[in-house]
């Protein structure tokens, strides 16, 4: 009888447990070190380089050099990227900015007498920057990395020149992505033999793996002279050399506008974080050419209420969410873009004067349906609104992302993208890659904030967290999703400090998105009222959103999201890594 007893109540604990599952994924937790990406093969990398001795920052290169390989249609060396780094031996913590440029020729005017006065949409060379990410690797391991390029770059060369079995998601990329046989360099490059590669099947890129030993060959050469030296002429090669010749010569016969000065002229910018301290925390953020800022906006509305007491996904607290995303991200249209053009006025912007009086605007009981800028001093000089509400352009996008951290709590958020699925669809030659599409973010509208200019950089939507607490790294996190992407790590980030969930279940949690403000690429569209949640939010919230005058779209239950991130626990040290199951995502602890 005792016996059965057992039985019953391990039967019931089981189906419980089957039922109501704390998460789908376990924490990754160590003392030593952590690594978490959108995919298994960069975060084994990434690990393994720490395990070999090597830092965060060697870690990240080898590990992101990875995931373009393995995920190209969301990343790689074509790609732009921010990052944001804590240094544990200044204790500082530091932006970098490794968006793309526009290429010297390409000007407002030029788009309007010879492109119908649009920018074409994540396709063709004429919606490309210069690429970014190899600059960054470049400043990470020159000063502050102890590794090589030969030593960080040796996984993704071998992956690319003898092949890996791809995964259900690249293969879906490359089947899905019709645009990519206009161009015979892209057909050559992802349909071997005529066909996409089937997941399991053995898949190379030889021209990949050809100019990533070009970089590995001239930091040989100038070895002699000295690891800085080295690790510079590796990137010249890169910027200067023969494969920014091969860029430029390939860009002018194609119909693109890159030109060889485009790329010797390039140089991804280390600056100063732009912070906003939420009831303790202090969060960081890139403060030029992206959108990261806009976050610090929201929370410093939603810091006026008492989050706890709205409760975790009630449509009080969706509510307020949402109606705070609308005004931060009115504000991030007209405000933000690339520092090195104009003016953002951080000091009002991030006031807590500035956001209690944005604040009045939010109406408890009925959603906004307008575009409301604020007004940060009253002698601003005035700045044109570029937004649509006709057309269908798309608030998301293909970026990636990879967060380390390792023994001595050197920290750093990666976010590489592409922008749009293989960014301009164009593999530049035989070098194999493309670039990323991120030139369809800009305005036409002659003195927006994020009007074309040359050698400009886009206000783009990549971003990624950083906090602090107590001047020590607490927790990082980032995610892909275009515009959705500040959302995705505020929610994140409030799972945590506001409602106590720990790193993977705080992603794991069901999630809400707005489209109700200018959309990044072209035409900039708005969806007024629009408001997605995720269908393990119960029905009767959507009623009730639906009664305070959202158009609520119910989606799949895990289909809006896809986080990576890392939590130091500020008493014990330990390290809580998690990766969202909604994708690929994988997290490893030490």
């Amino acid at each position: 009888m005792t016996r059965n007893r057992f039985a019953l109540t391990l039967c019931a604990a089981c189906l419980s447990a089957a039922v109501l599952p704390a998460a789908m994924r376990p924490v990754a937790r160590g003392r030593n070190h952590a690594v978490s990406s959108m995919q298994p093969e960069a975060t084994m990398v990434a690990e393994r380089v720490l395990r070999a001795g090597g830092n965060a920052f060697d870690a990240i290169v080898a590990g992101q050099a990875v995931l373009g390989l393995v995920s190209p249609a969301a990343n790689g060396i074509g790609g732009d990227a921010v990052l944001l780094v804590y240094d544990a031996k200044s204790k500082q913590v530091l932006s970098i900015n490794a968006e793309g440029t526009s290429p010297r020729l390409a000007t407002i005017d030029w788009y309007k007498k010879n492109a119908k006065g649009k920018i074409p949409v994540n396709d063709t060379l004429l919606s490309g920057t210069v690429p970014g990410v190899i600059d960054a690797w470049y400043i990470m391991l020159d000063r502050f990395g102890t590794m090589t390029f030969a030593e960080t770059l040796a996984p993704a060369i071998e992956m690319a020149r003898e092949g890996f079995p791809v995964s259900e998601s690249f293969s879906k990329a490359i089947t899905s992505s019709k645009a990519l046989h206009k161009y015979p360099t892209s057909e050559k490059t992802y349909f071997p033999g005529g066909k996409a590669p089937k997941a399991g099947e053995i898949w190379k890129n030889p021209g990949l793996a050809a100019t990533l030993q070009k970089l590995v060959d001239a930091e040989s050469e100038a070895a002699p002279k000295g690891r800085h030296a080295a690790l510079q002429a590796a990137r010249d090669r890169f910027y200067k050399g023969d494969i920014a010749r091969a860029m430029a010569s390939f860009s002018e016969e194609n119909g693109g506008l890159f030109r060889y000065e485009d790329f010797a002229s390039y140089t991804a910018k280390v600056e100063p974080t732009i912070t906003y301290t939420y009831r303790g925390y202090q969060v960081h953020k890139n403060p030029s050419a992206n959108q990261g800022p806009a976050e610090l906006f929201v929370l410093g509305l939603l810091e006026g209420y008492d989050i706890k007491a709205l409760k975790h996904n009630s449509p009080e607290y969706i509510h307020t969410g949402v109606e705070a995303v609308k005004l931060a991200f009115a504000d991030r249209d007209k405000y933000l873009g690339d520092m090195d053009f104009i003016s953002i006025p951080y000091d009002r912007l991030l006031s807590r004067e500035y956001a209690a009086e944005r604040r009045k605007l939010i109406d408890p009981v009925r959603a906004s349906m307008e575009l409301r800028p604020g007004t940060v001093a009253k002698d601003e000089t005035p700045r044109p609104i570029d937004v649509d509400y006709a057309g269908a352009a798309d608030h998301e996008g293909d970026t990636s992302y990879i967060v380390v951290v390792d023994k001595d709590r050197n920290a750093i958020s990666f976010t590489p993208s592409l922008h749009s699925g293989f960014g301009t669809k164009v593999v530049m030659g035989d070098l194999g890659f493309p670039f990323n599409c991120r030139g369809d973010y800009y305005s036409l509208v002659a003195g927006h904030a994020n009007a074309l200019e040359p050698g400009k950089r886009p206000r783009s939507t990549l971003q990624g967290t950083l906090v602090t607490k107590d001047g020590k790294p607490f927790f990082l996190l980032g995610s892909p999703g275009g515009d959705d992407q500040c959302m995705r790590t505020m929610q994140t980030f409030l799972n945590v400090v506001e409602f106590g969930m720990n790193v993977q279940d705080a992603i794991e949690a069901p999630r809400w998105s707005t489209r109700a403000f200018p959309s990044s690429p072209f035409p900039h569209t708005m969806y007024r009222g629009d408001l997605a949640i995720e269908s393990r939010i119960p029905v009767a919230t959507k009623d009730a959103l639906a009664k305070k005058g959202h158009k609520v779209i119910m989606k799949g239950p895990w289909s809006m999201n896809s986080t990576a991130g890392i939590l130091i626990d500020p008493e014990t040290n330990i390290l809580s890594a998690g990766a969202d199951p909604r994708v690929d995502a994988t997290a490893l602890a030490w």
